[in-house]
């Protein structure tokens, strides 16, 4: 048993390639239209956020709360549901939270008021809590150690590519049907992508004779009856993750991260709107252009992180381009508060977003190099508290304007956020990793 299990992780044959040719391409395909629509159901919210808080009568610090209710679930979920689909496999998971979250981003467009818009957006946040920890364990499957940084760029990039698609999206149909026809239409998209998934998933080739009808019901990795090369929940060796500094640094330098860019998921239409006076018309390119400048981010930091990585080793191919892609977006969040002006926030904000992005890839790729077996779990770890800080953002963020007035105070407080996390990214080691 020992040896076959060695024979189906080690081998591209079994664990990666499908029946007629690789099937790598079509899984990175179906990951990248996931982070499309996981971004389009997600920024919606915020790119509608006036309309709603002046449909539904809310305050400044009670739409904080709104869009602090997701992060709150987002977070706290995505170690359970990293660890599921690391147990369960991917395919069933998958299709299993996207069919739950695109439903409650329909029934977001039933709300309400303040407490129906809560209880829906915390349920929302449960469901898409999988998505970034599933999406990174099938990565861990599927792809080679030299290729997991371009697989989680493209991905992140995707991310972003939805966010830049929500103005285009949601702006019309508000125009022409109201906001909640906005949700009801995004919820649509989501299960037409959960039915693909389940219905096209490849299987890995058969073991000993063995049909591809009899491995179906296995989880991914598990040919010929081996087990799969993530533990279930019950076997993570969570003693020694706890122990480990490395581990404990990596999640902290993703909160101050995660403090920042959470601010561009929830808050950042309604301050370009409400703080710097764009109209309507002027978000599309206003939101826009700083998502398309993350995609950018995103698809380059995956290429640096492999090639430095390859080229110098891990220290400088993941640490020292995460550090400095940090400090530099500190600088231009900084800029941004405080030059005034709709052009000069535009500009600096759309650089900080692509900057600080560059590192994104080399963050989820940290948690392959050092999680190892238990990659789906440490991610998940790492992005609860990310949304940690983005929880704190996003009720921050709505005080700090009620309380004074200005929307460019908060600003300031993201700048030394991602200062710290910049910090933080020196101290982590790639080349060691935390489960041994």
């Amino acid at each position: 048993m020992k040896s076959e299990r060695m024979n189906s992780e080690e081998s591209p044959s079994l664990n990666r390639e499908g029946g007629g040719g690789s099937p790598k391409n079509f899984i990175l395909a179906m990951l990248v239209i996931l982070g499309v629509v996981t971004f389009l159901d997600r920024i919606n919210i915020s790119v509608a956020g006036s309309s709603i808080m002046k449909d539904l009568n809310l305050s400044a610090a009670e739409w904080g709360w709104v869009q602090s209710a997701f992060i709150l679930s987002y977070g706290l979920m995505q170690i359970p549901m990293g660890a599921y689909g690391d147990r369960h496999g991917h395919r069933k998971v998958l299709t299993q939270i996207v069919l739950w979250w695109s439903l409650f981003t329909a029934f977001t467009g039933l709300a309400g008021g303040l407490a129906s818009l809560l209880i829906i957006r915390f349920m929302f946040g449960v469901g898409e809590a999988g998505s970034s920890p599933c999406s990174t364990g099938v990565i861990s499957r599927w792809f080679e150690k030299n290729e997991v940084g371009k697989a989680q760029g493209y991905v992140w990039a995707a991310s972003r590519m939805g966010g830049a698609l929500t103005p285009f999206v949601v702006i019309p149909v508000m125009a022409w049907l109201g906001w909640r026809a906005a949700f009801w239409l995004l919820g649509g998209l989501g299960i037409i992508w959960a039915v693909v998934w389940y219905l096209a998933y490849p299987q890995p080739l058969p073991k000993g004779g063995e049909s591809n009808a009899a491995q179906e019901s296995l989880p991914l990795g598990e040919v010929g009856g081996t087990k799969p090369s993530s533990p279930p929940l019950g076997e993570i060796k969570w003693g020694p993750i706890l122990h480990n500094r490395q581990f404990w640094t990596i999640c902290a330098m993703y909160f101050f991260y995660a403090f920042g860019s959470w601010f561009f998921f929830s808050w950042f239409p309604t301050f370009m709107e409400l703080g710097r006076g764009f109209a309507k018309s002027e978000l599309t390119y206003a939101v826009a252009v700083p998502f398309i400048m993350s995609m950018i981010g995103n698809i380059t930091g995956g290429y640096l992180t492999d090639k430095l990585s390859a080229k110098y080793g891990l220290k400088v191919g993941r640490k020292a381009l995460g550090t400095s892609s940090l400090a530099i977006s500190a600088l231009c969040m900084f800029l941004a508060a405080f030059i005034p002006g709709k052009m000069a926030v535009f500009v600096f904000l759309s650089l900080c977003f692509g900057i600080f992005d560059l590192m994104l890839p080399s963050a989820w790729a940290l948690c392959i190099d050092l999680g190892k077996q238990h990659a789906g779990a440490i991610s998940g770890a790492m992005n609860t508290f990310g949304n940690i800080g983005g929880f704190f953002c996003g009720i921050l963020f709505g005080y700090l304007v009620q309380a004074s007035g200005n929307y460019n105070l908060p600003l300031y407080m993201i700048a030394g956020m991602l200062l710290i996390s910049a910090l933080l990214f020196s101290f982590i080691n790639p080349t060691k990793p935390i489960v041994e």
